[in-house]
């Protein structure tokens, strides 16, 4: 009878320590899957990066100094003479176009460019009304919730082109000069390397005029008119600064996923090593007890 409580109570040990190593194993062999995959997103963000980053660091010489030129010229201009992008008048309709990514995995991206955006408006427009029009489906999941949508603008990463950039821009310029809108602002993170993405909100319109950049003692002669210029520059211009800013938040994004999957296939190797010595110790703990229990059980036996 004592033989045939002792063996049942050993099985039952027995079962219990192995289901725990089973459980141990099944962790570790899900922790080495999500390793593959956050290596391989890795990978994937990586080679996008390099093709980003060169696309936004060729694209901001050419975009910095025409928005310079734009600024200097529209600042002399009446909204009679062709300078209602420079029209500055009284804010009561605020539009915000919000740049985030299609997809997550990608750290504070996008809720950092979404927080910074709500807080920009506490402090500053506070008892005004606000809409947003979105470029990112996380961004509008987000802003949705709770505020007007008034474009979802997330196909153009379809698509990432120049001329799907100015139709977006040629819809703000035209809000604007209808005063469907008085000011517009853009939120978005610019990339400044694969680690470090800057959160920041730019004006887009009015059209903020230089200051302490231009020496108004220069005496230039345009040709054609001052005002022929502007008009043929206002357009370009704003359409670039628009294309950047997407550009700038595409590069970032790749960027921050990159670090984040990194960092995630790290975690996992440092989880994975510490479930395996876990396993090691448990494994080792189940035999020496069940040596113990052998040799007790038959100490008891002969007894």
């Amino acid at each position: 009878m004592l033989d045939l409580i002792y063996n049942s109570t050993f099985i039952i040990q027995h079962r219990q320590r192995m289901a725990n190593l089973k459980e141990i194993r099944n962790r570790i062999a899900s922790v080495s899957s999500t390793m593959q995959i956050t290596s391989a997103m890795k990978m994937v963000s990586a080679a996008k990066l390099k093709k980003a980053q060169s696309a936004i660091t060729q694209m901001r010489p050419y975009s910095n100094k025409l928005s310079e030129l734009l600024q200097s010229l529209s600042g002399t201009l009446s909204v009679e003479s062709g300078g209602v992008y420079a029209d500055q008048r009284e804010v009561s309709n605020v539009l915000f176009v919000v740049i985030t990514s299609n997809r997550g995995l990608c750290g504070a991206f996008n809720s950092q460019v979404v927080k910074m955006t709500l807080q920009f408006i506490e402090e500053n427009y506070k008892d005004k009304n606000v809409t947003f029009l979105t470029i990112g489906k996380k961004g509008n999941d987000i802003l949705s919730k709770s505020y007007k949508i008034v474009q979802n603008q997330s196909v153009i990463y379809e698509d990432l082109t120049f001329e799907n950039g100015a139709k977006i821009a040629s819809f703000l310029m035209e809000s604007f000069a209808n005063k469907t809108y008085d000011k517009i602002h853009i939120g978005y993170n610019i990339f400044k390397n694969a680690a470090n993405q800057i959160p920041t909100i730019e004006q887009f319109l009015p059209i903020v005029p230089a200051e302490g950049s231009v020496n108004d003692n220069l005496d230039y002669i345009f040709e054609p008119s001052k005002n022929e210029i502007v008009l043929e520059l206002i357009p370009k211009s704003l359409k670039m600064q628009l294309y950047k800013a997407i550009r700038d938040s595409f590069a970032a994004e790749h960027g921050a996923r990159m670090t984040a999957m990194h960092k995630a296939t790290d975690n996992a190797n440092d989880l994975k090593n510490e479930l395996k010595l876990n396993y090691n110790k448990a494994r080792q703990a189940a035999i020496t007890n069940e040596i113990l229990e052998i040799v007790g059980g038959a100490e008891a036996l002969n007894g």
